[in-house]
This record gives structure tokens, sequence and C-alpha cells, in this order.
């Protein structure tokens, strides 16, 4: 009972918050919902009919999973090198981790206004790093084929909690093994193929997992770096799906087809997950497995 008592704060937070609003979100996607008057008028699936006769609903949901081939396995792979970085380091170690972890705490909004100055085209710190070493820096804020890599850098930004995911995984290797593997003759290379990747295999594919869901609600950095004060030169490149559906809820205040929207990415996520979760497990290590 004791149990029960601590944990019903959550479990009334998430039936109200959580699964109520998702049951009543999914009410209305079939109606068309005023809010002034609170009253939903059932219009079949009209709405889910719109979907695909949108072509910004399809230009946002492919913008997003551009974003999320190209952002994800970034995002492992810098998580993982700084994680490998840390775990190397010796004394101070607790004093690196912390500042490593640092831009995770960082509000959005801060972050976002940081990178509009790195990433301004004509006077930009990044460009300027760019042309120091003779190379011309691109237009990322306003050429189409540079907005989603200029997102992509920001999400880079905060990935230290996916590093520090992947530190408490390289801790909990066996360190013997890479004894024996260093009396046997491989090399460090050797080594981090056949022994890292394989023992941490299962946070690399719960990372997956977590950073996929994560990039196809991808909305923060776009919507401040280039739809916060709505205008931009090109705004088709940086219209993502989670961008769009806010615009449609709270700017046209069309709910109705916003929570369409909400369910379809809800039903995209899942199968997507359901793909990853089928495949990814044949490429997971598991002790004691007999595979």
């Amino acid at each position: 009972m004791a149990g029960y008592l601590f944990v019903a704060p959550w479990v009334i937070g998430f039936l109200v918050f959580t699964l109520g609003a998702m049951v009543y979100s999914l009410v209305i996607s079939f109606s068309d919902y005023d809010l002034a008057t609170d009253t939903a008028i059932p219009n079949g699936g009209a709405n889910y009919a719109e979907l695909f006769e949108d072509p910004r609903v399809m230009l946002a949901l492919g913008n997003t999973l551009f974003y999320a081939i190209m952002a994800v396995p970034l995002e492992i792979a810098f998580a993982l090198f700084l994680a490998m970085l840390l775990n190397r380091v010796g004394k101070g170690a607790g004093f690196f981790r912390t500042i490593y972890y640092l831009p995770k705490m960082t509000p959005s909004v801060a972050a976002a206004s940081v990178f509009l100055l790195l990433l301004n085209g004509n006077f930009g710190a990044i460009n300027r790093a760019l042309a120091a070493i003779g190379i011309q820096g691109p237009q990322w804020l306003t050429d189409p084929n540079w907005v989603k890599p200029s997102i992509v850098l920001m999400t880079l930004w905060s990935v230290s909690g996916t590093m520090i995911i992947f530190l408490a995984a390289l801790k909990n290797v066996p360190r013997d093994l890479y004894e024996v593997a260093s009396l046997d003759g491989a090399g460090k290379v050797r080594q981090f193929f056949n022994i890292t990747i394989p023992m941490i295999s299962g946070t690399i594919f719960f990372n997956v997992l977590v950073l996929t869901i994560a990039a196809l609600q991808v909305f923060d950095q776009a919507f401040l770096l280039f739809w916060r004060n709505q205008t931009n030169a090109s705004p088709d490149a940086s219209l993502f799906y989670a961008v769009y559906l806010f615009q449609q809820a709270f700017r046209s205040f069309n709910f109705g087809f916003a929570a369409a929207m909400a369910w379809l990415i809800f039903v995209i996520i899942m199968i997507i997950t359901l793909i990853q979760v089928k495949f990814g497990n044949r490429f997971v290590y598991y002790e004691g497995d007999k595979r």
C-alpha cells in the first residue's frame, strides 16, 4: 500500500495529463474543434483525408525524416567519441564530466541565440574559422541545402545526455578482455570493433531508438532558429513536422487537423520503432546469449 501511495502522484498525472490528453486528442481528430466554445463537431475522417491532400504535411514529414537519417548516426558517433575520451581521463574526471555535460543544461532559447550568431553566413564564427583555412563557408541559415545541417549542428551541442549513457556502458566493459586481446596482438582499432562495440551494443541500440523517436519529434531547434519571428528566406527547407503541427494548432487554431497530424506521427514513430526492434536485436550482444 505504501508503494502505491508513493507512485500515485505520477500515476494520476499520467492518466490525467498524458493518457487523458491522448484520448481527447484522438476524439477531436475526428471533428472540427472550436477552442472558444470548447465544442467539437464530428466530421468523420475529413481531417485524416486532408493530411494526404495538404502538400505541406508531406513536405514537413520529408524534412523530418531526412533530418532524422542525418542526425541520429552523427549523434551516436559524436556521443560515443566524447564518452571514450572521458573514459580515458583519470585525475580530474569528475570536473571534465561536469564541463562536458553543461551544454545539456543550457536552455534551448539561449543555445539558439548563440547558434544564430555562430551560423551567420556573413560574419559568423564558424564561417570565419573556415575562411582562416581557405574554405568559403555556406549561408547556413538561408541556403536550403544547409538549413538541415545547421539544425544538426545545434542538436550535437546537447548530445551530452547520450554521452553519459555511453560512458556508463564503457565503464562496465570488463578490462580483462582488453588485456587478453592485447596479449594476442590485437591493436586499438581491432579491440574497438571486436570488444567495445559488441559489449556496448545494447546501449547503442537503446540510444538509436531514443534518438530516432526524439528526431522525429524535433521542434525546438527548427522553431527557434527559423520560425520564431516568421521571417525566413527558405522556409520550406526548415519546415519540420512538429513545427507545422504547432502552427496548425496554435496559430491557425485548427485543432482537429493538428490532432490528426499528431496521431499520424505517432503511428509512424511506432512503425519505425517496431522495425528497429525487429531487425536491430539481431546485432545486439546480450551477455549469456547463445546466438
